[in-house]
C-alpha cells in the first residue's frame, strides 16, 4: 500500500505535523499582535520561547508517560490542554497573558510528536521504519509552508482566528488518531511511572554516548535551519522586504528542500548504506552553508541567493533526518518512549536556546543568520563524526 495513502501513516503525521504548526502559524501575525496587546515584536516573539521551553521540559515526560498509560492515552491528554490553552491564547488581553497560555500550549503540544515517533518504531522494522519515518517527514514538512500562509490569510479574521484554528486541528488530531492507531504498549510491556524509574531510565539513555552524539547531530542540524524559522518576521518583512501575506516565498522553497531530502531517504532505504547517505548529506549541508555564509558577507540581499541557500541546505537535512533519528531509538529498543523523549528534549532545547538566546543576537543581518547556520551545523558534524553511523562500511 502507498504509505501516502496508509491511515495510520497519514495520523502518525498529523500528531508530527502539530508542532509546527504550533509554532509557525500566528508568525505572520507578529506586528498585528503586537499593536493590539500594545507590546512590541520582540515580546511577542518571546512568546516562542514561553512556547518552547515547557515543550522541551515536558518531552522528558511524554514518552515516558506513553511507556507507563499508553500512546493512545498519553496523546489524548496532552492534546486536550492543547486545545484548552489554545481557546487561552485567542482570549488573551496582554502579552502576558499570551505568555502563559503559550506556555500551557508547550506543556501539551508535544505529547503527539514524542508519542508518534515512538509508533513508528513500535509498528515498524528495518528498513520500512526509514521508508515510513521518511514519508511522515514529507508529509510533517509541508506544515511549515502552509502554515504561515494560512496564518497570514487567517489575520484578514483577527489574529484569535489562528489560535481558534489550532485548538480545532487539536481536536481533530485527537479524534483521527483514537480512532485510526492502536496501541502499540501493551499491558504486560508497560513499564513503572515514578520519578525514580524515569530518572534511572534517563540516567541510562543520556550516558550512552552514541545516542547522546546522534540525537546533538540531529538537533544541531534542525536548529540550523529553524535558525531562519524563528528569525522570520525580522528576516522576510525587515530585512528582505516581505508582507505578512508573502511568508511563503521562504517557507515553500525551504519545504521543498525537505519534500527532496525527505525523497532521498525513502529512496535510499535497504539500497544505499546509511554511513554513505549520512556523509553525501553532511557534504552537502557544509557546502550550502558555507556558500549562504560568503554569498552574504560579500554581497547585497537578494532573495533569491538569501533564500535559496537554505533550501538547498534542507536536502541534506532531511535525507539524513530518518537515519540519525531511527538509530537514535535502536539503541533502546524496550524503552523507546523514553528515547523518543530524549531524542524530543535534545532538539527542543536546541530550538529554545536558539529562540531565546541566538536569533536574537543574529537577527539584525543576512550574514549573522548565515554566521549562526553555519556554526551550529558545525557542531552537529562534530557530533555525528563521534558516532558508530559515521563508520563507512563496505556492506550495505
Amino acid at each position: 500500500m502507498n504509505l501516502f495513502l496508509n491511515p495510520k501513516v497519514i495520523a502518525l503525521a498529523v500528531l508530527a505535523s502539530l508542532a509546527p504548526f504550533a509554532i509557525d502559524t500566528y508568525l505572520p501575525g507578529f506586528h498585528i499582535i503586537a499593536t493590539d496587546l500594545s507590546s512590541t515584536p520582540a515580546y511577542i516573539q518571546q512568546s516562542l520561547t514561553f512556547y518552547l521551553i515547557p515543550y522541551t521540559i515536558m518531552t522528558l515526560f511524554h514518552g515516558a508517560i506513553s511507556d507507563s498509560i499508553g500512546r493512545i492515552m498519553t496523546i489524548k491528554w496532552g492534546l486536550a490542554l492543547f486545545f484548552f490553552a489554545s481557546i487561552g491564547c485567542a482570549l488573551a488581553t496582554s502579552v502576558e497573558q499570551l505568555w502563559f497560555f503559550r506556555a500551557l500550549q508547550g506543556i501539551g503540544g508535544g505529547a503527539g510528536n514524542v508519542v508518534a515517533r515512538a509508533m513508528v518504531r513500535d509498528l515498524y522494522e528495518g528498513a520500512q521504519a526509514q521508508r515510513v519515518m521518511a514519508t511522515i517527514q514529507i508529509i510533517f514538512g509541508i506544515a511549515p509552508a502552509v502554515a504561515p500562509i494560512f496564518g497570514g490569510f487567517l489575520l484578514d479574521y483577527g489574529w484569535q482566528s489562528i489560535f481558534i484554528f489550532l485548538a480545532l486541528y487539536a481536536a481533530t488530531a485527537i479524534f483521527f488518531s483514537s480512532r485510526v492507531l492502536p496501541e502499540t504498549m501493551l499491558l504486560k510491556d508497560r513499564l513503572p511511572f515514578d520519578l525514580k524509574s524515569i530518572a534511572s531510565r534517563y540516567r541510562r539513555i543520556f550516558k550512552d554516548k552514541e545516542f547522546l552524539f546522534l540525537i546533538l547531530s540531529l538537533s544541531a542540524n534542525f536548529s540550523a535551519f529553524f535558525l531562519y524559522v524563528l528569525a522570520s518576521p525580522i528576516f522576510l518583512i525587515d530585512l528582505l522586504g516581505f508582507t505578512e501575506k508573502q511568508f511563503a516565498y521562504l517557507f515553500v522553497p525551504t519545504v521543498c528542500g525537505m519534500i527532496m531530502g525527505s525523497l532521498i531517504a525513502k529512496k535510499t532505504a535497504g539500497v544505499i548504506n546509511p554511513s554513505r547517505v549520512i556523509r553525501f548529506g553532511y557534504f552537502w549541508m557544509l557546502l550550502m552553508a558555507l556558500s549562504n555564509l560568503i554569498y552574504c558577507y560579500f554581497i547585497d540581499n537578494n532573495p533569491i541567493f538569501n533564500i535559496g541557500f537554505i533550501a538547498l541546505y534542507n536536502i541534506g537535512m532531511a535525507a539524513i533526518m530518518p537515519i540519525i533519528s531511527i538509530a537514535a531509538l535502536d539503541c533502546f529498543p524496550k524503552a523507546r518512549g523514553t528515547a523518543a523523549s530524549g531524542q524530543a528534549f535534545m532538539q527542543m532545547f536546541f530550538s529554545s536556546a536558539v529562540a531565546g538566546v541566538i536569533v536574537p543576537i543574529c537577527w539584525y543581518s543576512t550574514f549573522g543568520l548565515s554566521l549562526g547556520l553555519f556554526l551550529i551545523l558545525i557542531f552537529g558534524l562534530f557530533c555525528i563524526t563521534r558516532t558508530k553511523l559515521w563508520a563507512y562500511k563496505n556492506k550495505l
